[in-house]
């Protein structure tokens, strides 16, 4: 959604689970709030190895840019395991990673950030934050429904009616792909972030962080490795062709 013209006066809350969009999004939002404080969820994911990266990602932001380092605030986790233990999919289970025959990959799982965002604007409401960062994408991703522009107007406009607030929910990934997420890393913090993002956040499904690739850790095979491959061999190709 639009950013406000008087941003740096105001907090902002960043759903950070370690991957490379969270990380991106977090250096999105430190380029334009004045605090901001970060929230991982720990719901029993098959790659909980991302909560790992948080805190590398954090440190990481803080050395790379003095403003940042001001501006960047609390971080909380909050378990969720309930969500793993209702959810029968491939990201909370030790099963093999396919198409369901709806269409949609067994990885999806169903309600996650919704019920994400739920949590995140009732630990906004008592820290006093009106702005909620998450880097769900329908552009370049895995068709769960609950990443579309649509879903995430909704869930502003229940919060908004549920908890009487003015939530805005900020989406700054929602139209670019992933080649142009890491040309957005690029355009907030140079090489540097890149780098950064490429070597310590984590995006593959199956936990995999002894493989290291020219686009970052992972396995190389599922679903969320191959969309990251492709989006930094893209990312890569148009540097080159400039």
């Amino acid at each position: 959604m639009s950013t406000p013209a008087r941003a740096s006066e105001e907090a902002a809350l960043v759903l950070f689970s370690g991957g490379q969009d969270s990380a991106t999004c977090l250096a999105w939002a430190l380029a334009r709030f004045g605090r901001v404080e970060t929230l991982g969820f720990d719901y029993g994911q098959r790659h909980a190895v991302e909560l790992e990266c948080r805190e590398t990602l954090r440190d990481g932001l803080r050395a790379q840019n003095p403003l940042w380092k001001d501006r960047l605030g609390m971080d909380h986790t909050l378990a969720l395991g309930a969500l793993g233990d209702i959810s029968e999919t491939a990201l909370t289970r030790n099963a093999e990673i396919a198409m369901e025959k709806d269409g949609l990959p067994n990885t999806f799982v169903p309600g996650r950030n919704i019920i994400f965002l739920t949590f995140a604007a009732a630990l906004a409401a008592r820290r006093g934050i009106r702005h909620i960062v998450t880097g769900v994408c329908e552009t370049d991703y895995s068709g769960y429904p609950d990443c579309r522009d649509d879903t995430i107007k909704a869930v502003q406009v229940a919060l908004n009616l549920g908890m009487d607030s003015r939530y805005v929910l900020h989406t700054p990934l929602m139209w670019i792909d992933k080649a142009e997420t890491w040309k957005l890393a690029e355009d907030l913090g140079g090489t540097p972030l890149v780098s950064l993002i490429n070597q310590e956040s984590h995006t593959c499904y199956l936990g995999d962080r002894g493989t290291m690739h020219p686009w970052g850790h992972g396995c190389g095979e599922c679903p969320a490795c191959a969309l990251r491959r492709a989006g930094w061999e893209d990312y890569v190709a148009e540097k080159t062709d400039a």
